[in-house]
Formats: C-alpha cells, structure tokens, sequence
C-alpha cells in the first residue's frame, strides 16, 4: 500500500517538473524575443498626395516664319602651287644641231663614195697605186662618218670625233682629185663644202651639249 501511494506522487512531481521547465523556456523565449519594425515606406503603402497641382510645360508650333540662319562666309581658297624641291635642272639641249651635223654628214658620205668611185674606174689602168690609196681613204672616211653618225645619235661624245675625222678623210679625196686634173662638172667643185659644214656643225657648242647631256 505504501508503494502505491508513491507511485502518484511520483507521477505529479514529474509534470509539475516539466511544467516548471516549459514555463521556464517560455520565459527565455519571452525574454530574446526580436522586435521587427515595419519601415516607414514600404512598396504596399501608396505615397501621400501632394495638396499641390501637379504643372506641365505646353509647347506650342511658332505661328510665324521661322527665322533664317545666318550662313557663313565662304572665301576663295587659292591651290597651293607645287616647288620644286633639289637642284634645279639644266635645259635640255636642242637637238637640231645634231640632226643638222647627221644629215650633212651623210650626204657628205654619198659624195665622197661617188668621187672615189669615178677616181677608181678612171685611173684604174694607169696608176694602181693611185687607185689604191684612194680606196683605202674612202674606206677610212666611211668608218669614220658610219660610226660618227651612229654614236652620235646615241649621243656618245665620241661620235663628234668621228664625224670630224671622217669629213677631213673626205677633204683629202677630194684634193687629191683636184691635185689629178681631171675634167670635172661644176657640181663636183661644190661637193667638199658638204665635209666642210659637217666639222662645223659638229663643233658646234648646241652639239657638244646634245653629246654630254647623255
């Protein structure tokens, strides 16, 4: 009997002992508790009307013409001219002197080549030496005029040389027919001109600048 009287005794201090825990957990939670505030302007809550009126700006299209825009002022502007910048260069030379002295010299060619010819043929059978020598200043005088004119087209300043060796080759022949005495056409007393104005234009100073230009 005694055992069964403890036994609810037991059983009460035990819930009066979990009520006194769960109070004191109550208690604790009470006592770190936060508080959370609600901000003062939250998205939810509408914003307070303005008693002002709210104003708007009215643009209105200009009734009258619209003014004109001053345009600016446009000048001439002179193109700047090119300078030559280096040494300036010399003027080129006129090559009519040197067309001159080549087509002289040709013709003086033709001339010696006919005379030498006709001296050949006509003293063939009496004098061969003769008719030799005569041979050997024409193939001399040719060489010289052939070789002259083509340098001188290529504006070489020897071709000024040759020209001059070949017209006093040419002067020689002709000399030599007169020095035989042969009965000759007034024509050929002209033909030694052509050697002579070919020195001269070959030593012109317009020629010498054609040859030293290259």
């Amino acid at each position: 009997m005694a055992s069964e009287d403890d036994q609810p005794e037991s059983h009460t201090s035990r819930e009066r002992s979990s009520e006194s825990l769960s109070s004191r957990e109550r208690s604790s939670e009470d006592d770190t508790r936060i508080i959370r505030r609600a901000p003062l302007s939250t998205p939810s809550q509408p914003w307070p009307a303005s008693s002002e009126p709210q104003t708007s700006i009215i643009r209105r299209h200009p009734t009258g013409e619209l003014p004109a825009a001053a345009e600016p002022a446009t000048g001439y502007i002179p193109r700047a001219k090119p300078v030559a910048v280096g040494p300036p260069r010399e003027r080129r030379p006129d090559p009519k002197s040197a067309v001159a002295t080549a087509v002289v010299s040709i013709l003086s060619g033709w001339a010696t080549a006919v005379i030498a010819t006709d001296l050949i043929t006509g003293w063939s059978a009496t004098d061969l030496l003769f008719c030799v020598a005569i041979g050997f200043l024409t193939a001399i005088s040719a060489a010289a005029t052939i070789g002259g004119l083509i340098a001188l087209l290529l504006r070489r300043r020897v071709g000024r040389l040759l020209v001059v060796v070949g017209a006093v080759v040419a002067l020689l022949i002709f000399a030599a027919l007169f020095v035989a005495g042969a009965a000759l056409p007034a024509l050929v007393y002209a033909m030694p001109l052509l050697p002579l104005a070919s020195i001269v234009l070959a030593a012109l100073p317009d020629t010498a600048r054609w040859s030293r230009s290259s």
